[in-house]
């Protein structure tokens, strides 16, 4: 197939095929941008700092955008996943050690969202963590069981959906609060206040621009639109859908986070108890009203359970790839579930979990990210869709910031420790 028959072949099919069918991968992929994680680090950076990181969550869904996009443009031009393309070029060796440190992010990423959901559930029903942990183990094993029988369409409405009911358990809270807009545009300027400030700053970043959102994305695009897609609509066709796909979905994502950090700077700042989610819902509801504090507890829920199910079926293609190796999703949820049952009852404070479990991540988008532009980049893989010149600018300066950030981040870590 070339790409201009392709195209001449979908002048003729796309108008009978509106853009917006054409729209769904970016929103699943989307979940990872606003799991439990990002509502512990938000929450914490708005109550502790104000509106002092407001730029660092625009910076990262500034990224994000490229970043989803280049991993969605992978998989359409070259009908593989970003893992399977590393699988293929990666020496047996190689491929399990980026294998390992992959897992152990796809596990971190299934700690905070496990544990978020079983902290919505003993906020709204009272039920201990650990059985809130097996619950939400669960009902995200029914979830994945939607794209495993019924495919990948009914699962993005499933996700979608609850996309929707985080939206407002998240924004509802910011029409009560007093949120100071001069204060917001100060917030805009990018500055520390402390090593303190870098942490949550690095857990904020890896809360956002997610490894995990960075391996599946290629794979959901290549799965969602396969060769009769590409063949009846046209690359370039599917590439500008993938491009509003893309930013509409981190409109939504970008604004649930920022409404968060702004809710908790404006109505939690200086309030006891607000260094865990716990805390800031008692806050919330005691600020705003029981209302608002269950609609942001159905929220937390909703986003738990997604986004679970969301990074178990990343962590699926990731193992698929690299190892070329297939095991059944159930038996994926419970091997990943572990660490974050463990962690649920042995007593670690669930937030401070979170937050450093977004850490984690921070630290591994670099093993996605410079994969993901490199191959972008590389003309006898991508053809004439290869990343331009100003466009590998802006990817490697992502990658330069990133990684930057992460050794700052261990710097300052390691003088602590000291």
């Amino acid at each position: 197939m070339t790409i201009g028959t392709a195209s001449t072949e979908g002048r003729a099919v796309t108008r009978r095929r509106p853009l917006g069918m054409l729209l769904g991968p970016a929103f699943v992929a989307a979940i990872a941008y606003v799991d439990p994680g990002n509502v512990a680090a938000n929450l914490t950076a708005g109550a502790e700092y104000g509106y002092l990181l407001v730029w660092v969550l625009v910076a990262a869904n500034g990224m994000a955008v490229l970043v989803q996009y280049l991993s969605a443009k992978l998989g359409l031009v070259t009908g593989r996943s970003l893992s399977e393309l590393l699988g293929d070029r990666l020496p047996r060796s190689g491929r399990l050690a980026f294998w390992v440190q992959a897992e152990l992010v796809a596990m971190a990423t299934d700690l905070a969202e496990v544990i978020g959901g079983a902290i919505a559930l003993q906020i709204l029903f009272g039920v201990p963590l650990l059985a809130g942990g097996l619950i939400v183990g669960v009902i995200s094993t029914l979830l994945l069981a939607i794209q495993s029988r019924r495919g990948q369409r009914p699962f993005e409405f499933v996700i979608v959906g609850l996309l929707a009911v985080i939206a407002v358990g998240f924004l509802a809270g910011l029409f009560f609060s007093p949120v100071s807009w001069s204060d917001t545009l100060a917030g805009l300027v990018p500055r520390f206040q402390g090593s303190e400030t870098v942490l949550l700053a690095a857990s904020m970043l890896g809360a956002t621009v997610m490894p995990h959102a960075i391996y599946v994305h290629s794979a959901l695009a290549r799965d969602r639109h396969g060769p009769a897609v590409r063949e009846q609509v046209g690359l370039p066709r599917l590439l500008r859908a993938t491009r509003l796909d893309v930013v509409l979905s981190l409109i939504v994502a970008g604004s649930v986070n920022i409404a968060m950090l702004l809710l908790a700077a404006a109505s939690l700042r200086g309030v006891a108890g607000t260094d865990t989610i716990e805390g800031a819902h008692a806050a919330i509801t005691s600020s705003l009203g029981p209302a608002i504090g269950v609609i942001f507890g159905i929220g937390l829920l909703a986003s738990g359970l997604a986004s679970t199910s969301v990074g178990c079926y990343a962590g699926s293609s990731i193992m698929a790839g690299l190892l070329k190796l297939k095991i059944p999703l159930l038996a994926r949820r419970v091997i990943t579930l572990i660490p974050a049952l463990i962690v649920l009852s042995i007593g670690v404070s669930p937030t401070w979990a979170l937050v450093l479990s977004q850490v984690a991540l921070s630290i591994g988008i670099p093993f996605a990210l410079i994969p993901l532009v490199r191959l972008t980049s590389t003309e006898s893989l991508m053809g004439g869709l290869t990343n331009r010149r100003p466009m590998r600018a802006v990817g490697w300066s992502v990658v330069g910031l990133i990684v930057l950030l992460n050794l700052v981040l261990i710097g300052m870590t390691l003088m602590g420790l000291g």
